[in-house]
Formats: C-alpha cells, structure tokens, sequence
C-alpha cells in the first residue's frame, strides 16, 4: 500500500479550440460521430464551461490550460488521455495510436500552468519512444489505477498495448491486471475507463463486457480491496455511466462528477447506492459524448502533485 490517495483534490481541463470529429480516432472509438452541426463550437464550449463551473461549485480545485487553435487539435478536450500526475511529483507522458492526437501534447505548458499554482513536479516520466514501434497506452483512459494499492487495470485494445503496460509498471511501482474486453459486436472497446472506474470505496464495471475468462478474477480483485461493486451493462455503457471520477472536495468530502447521461443511465437502486460514496455532480455534454466519443472523466486530469509549503 502507498500513500497516495485515491481521488484528487484538483483536477486538470483543457478549453478546446477546434473541437471536432477526428476520423482517424473514431476508427477505433465506436463511440464518435460526425457531428453536422455549423454551431458545434459554441455548442462545445458551453458544455466544458458548464463542467469547468460544476466542479468548482463541488469544491474542486479546477485548473483550465487553454488550447492553442494551431495546429488543429480536435481531442484536446480530453488530456487524461496524454498525462498523468502522482502524488510523488512524477508526472507520465503517454504514447498514443493516432499521430492527430500527439500534438495535444504540451507537458512543459502543462507543468507551467501547475508550477504556477505551487504544485511541484519531480520527475517525467516520457513513454512517448512507443509510438515508433505502433505501440501506444493512452494515459489514464487505458490504466485504471488504484493509487494505494499500486495497483492498474487495463483492457487490451488498439490504443492499450500490453507492452507499454510493462514499461509502466516498472517505471512507476504499479502491477496492471490486463484483460480482454468487447462490445456486443466483439469489438475491442477503444478505452478502459468506457467500462471501468474506481473510488475510494467502490468500483463501477460493464461485467459483461469483459471476457468471460476474465471475469471471476477481476471481480475478486475489486472485492479484495474492498470495494463495493456496480454492475452496469451494456446500454449504461453506451451511456457512459461507467466513464465517470471520484474527486476531493475542498473539505475533503468526495465528489463523482458525471455526466447528466451517464447519471440517467443508473437504475434506481445503482443511484442510491452511489450516493453513499459522494456527492454526485452531474452535468450534460450531449454533443461532447456524441462528437468526441468520451465523457466527463476523459475531459479530467487529476492532479495528485505534491504543493510545495
């Protein structure tokens, strides 16, 4: 066990500035449409402001980087995808399947913006050199992480690749179970956390869409932390109500930020349930889930920096 807490008090977003649909994303994201849409800027920009607002009346310490208009980068909105920041100072940089997505990357702007707000940033950790061999690992969307029990998980997919995992887990102290994981049509689902998320005090999973063979033991693996399981199935997961986070608010109370589809998605009895574990803070992106294929937690980078006294 470390330290490290298991949600963050502060939380990263990125302000798009060509927020659009990325075809070469969506050939592995089922979830992205074209959008058709001449007002989808304005649309876009409403939606991250409202989200940005959300958290900060939740308690949460937002951090909003701006997003640069050239070049074009139509998934900026969603950084956990790039970097991850730990409660040691090390901050990971993650390869990544698309080459329109590696310019979202800007980790010294990034460690700017933080250092400015007395965060302390003691290592990087660049995993960057996989993308010359095909291989990618896309941040925090791939790895789920169970920050005190040094422990990931993470489904194979284009953008997940079990090699990079290794290479992870030696440079950061972490054990990753790797799994199998589909849609209905068998299609490897694009990221980890479209089917998986964890709290402090309980866990989120689309069982069924994990192969069978796999099952029992992440189950066993969720319980052994003791954590409460929610079971969500295929139709919540095309509403992302897996793809949500547990944040800190400021007097140390948990907050689950949602989206307002996600949060419908659950069942009466699922709600009440994760209503123990925090408050719910929910708020609708109906064209950033339908455009960009991610929800609330792909838009949030948690912030686990130490801050310097």
């Amino acid at each position: 066990m470390s330290s490290e807490r298991q949600s963050a008090g502060s939380a990263l977003l990125v302000r798009p500035a060509t927020f659009g649909f990325n075809p070469e994303a969506a050939q592995s994201n089922a979830f992205a449409n074209p959008s058709g849409h001449p007002e989808i800027s304005n649309r876009v920009l409403a939606e991250f402001d409202a989200v940005a607002d959300r958290l900060g009346r939740a308690g949460i310490d937002v951090h909003v980087f701006e997003d640069t208009p050239d070049p074009p980068k139509p998934d900026a909105i969603f950084p956990n995808n790039w970097i991850s920041f730990h409660a040691d100072g090390t901050v990971a940089i993650y390869p990544m399947a698309a080459e329109t997505r590696r310019r979202e990357r800007n980790p010294e702007a990034i460690k700017d913006l933080l250092e400015r707000s007395s965060f302390e940033v003691r290592r990087i950790v660049d995993l960057t050199e996989h993308e010359q061999h095909g291989r990618s690992l896309e941040g925090t969307g791939s790895l789920i992480l169970d920050r005190p029990r040094r422990r990931a998980f993470a489904s194979v997919s284009p953008r997940t690749d079990p090699s990079v995992i290794r290479d992870f887990d030696e440079q950061l102290g972490y054990s990753t179970f790797v799994f199998d994981a589909a849609d209905r049509s068998g299609r490897p689902i694009y990221h980890t956390n479209v089917l998986m998320s964890l709290g402090t005090r309980f866990a989120v999973l689309c069982l069924e869409a994990v192969a069978a063979v796999h099952r029992r033991e992440l189950v066993e693996e969720i319980e052994a932390s003791g954590r409460t399981l929610i079971a969500v199935d295929f139709g919540q997961l095309k509403r992302f109500a897996c793809n949500l986070i547990e944040l800190r608010g400021g007097r140390g109370e948990s907050v689950i930020a949602l989206s307002s589809a996600a949060l419908a998605g659950f069942h009466p009895e699922q709600r009440r349930t994760l209503e123990r574990f925090g408050d719910l803070a929910d708020t609708a992106i109906p064209t950033i889930e339908r455009v960009g294929g991610g929800s609330v937690r792909c838009m949030i980078a948690d912030v686990h920096l130490p801050r310097r006294a």
